[in-house]
């Protein structure tokens, strides 16, 4: 019995947590909108407008540069959403739930999850609904990748946001927070792969690349929508060791925001 409570004093509190910020999403239409309509923008005009004037060495000649930065569109929908869910814990604060939350009788581990999972699943639902425009751009898939991709995005999104949690947990403003993901969060996404390849930028460039946890996530993915073809672009990291790359990361992130949380401030009970 004692078993039994322990276990829906830690799950029941992830749950409660995960599906209000779900419902607070969904009832926000404006926002699902500007989510996919954003990044739908800046991919039709960055792609249409540079054409076939950008090529990896490796592509076809009839590869377009919509298709190569399909698969970093898709990730920007991934990181825009679940970085600025996280927004939520500043919002909280300032309404007092979160003050309500830390001081009831369940685990930080709880309140972290909770918060982390309802802001991937944030993610990941418009993320997979941008993949649906894939066959537009030349790609083909079966269901089985769709599933696998569907994963990838997940576990980028679950990344990102544990990574936001860490950097809105300290924060005290609105603006703090968009100054410090936009210095943070953007160079990420525009050194991973997802504009230009590495085999086309300086070596330390291509350095700070391998070292950028987000490349191995936008690989992932450009892989698994590539399938077999001959097509990508042989500095493309493989699947597995981006998958293992991607994984690592998201545990270390998810078990930062733990430690984070459990070092509660003034700006934070306040």
């Amino acid at each position: 019995m004692s078993d039994t409570a322990a276990s829906s004093g830690f799950l029941l509190p992830i749950f409660t947590l995960w599906s209000r910020e779900l419902i607070r999403f969904l009832r926000q239409r404006s926002r699902i909108v500007g989510v996919l309509a954003a990044p739908l923008i800046f991919w039709l005009f960055i792609g249409s407008g540079l054409g076939t004037s950008f090529q990896p060495s490796s592509a076809a000649s009839s590869s377009h540069y919509l298709q190569y930065f399909f698969p970093g569109t898709v990730v920007m929908v991934v990181l825009f959403t679940s970085i600025f869910s996280t927004m939520s814990v500043i919002e909280d604060r300032r309404e007092g739930f979160l003050l309500s939350v830390l001081v009831a009788p369940i685990p930080r581990s709880s309140l972290v999850l909770g918060k982390v999972l309802g802001g991937t699943t944030q993610a990941l639902l418009p993320g997979c609904l941008f993949l649906l425009l894939a066959p537009t751009v030349g790609f083909s898939f079966q269901p089985f990748q769709m599933i696998q991709m569907a994963g990838i995005l997940f576990l980028i999104a679950f990344f990102l946001t544990s990574l936001g949690f860490c950097i809105a947990w300290r924060m005290d403003s609105a603006q703090g927070f968009h100054a410090v993901v936009n210095l943070f969060m953007i160079p990420m996404w525009l050194l991973s792969g997802a504009l230009f390849p590495a085999s086309g930028a300086s070596p330390w460039i291509q350095w700070v690349m391998r070292l950028n946890p987000l490349t191995y996530g936008v690989a992932a993915l450009r892989r698994t929508l590539h399938g077999q073809a001959a097509s990508i672009a042989p500095d493309v990291p493989p699947l597995a060791f981006s998958l293992e790359v991607t994984a690592l990361f998201a545990v270390l992130a998810i078990v930062a925001a733990v430690i984070w949380a459990g070092r509660p401030t003034a700006a934070n009970l306040g």
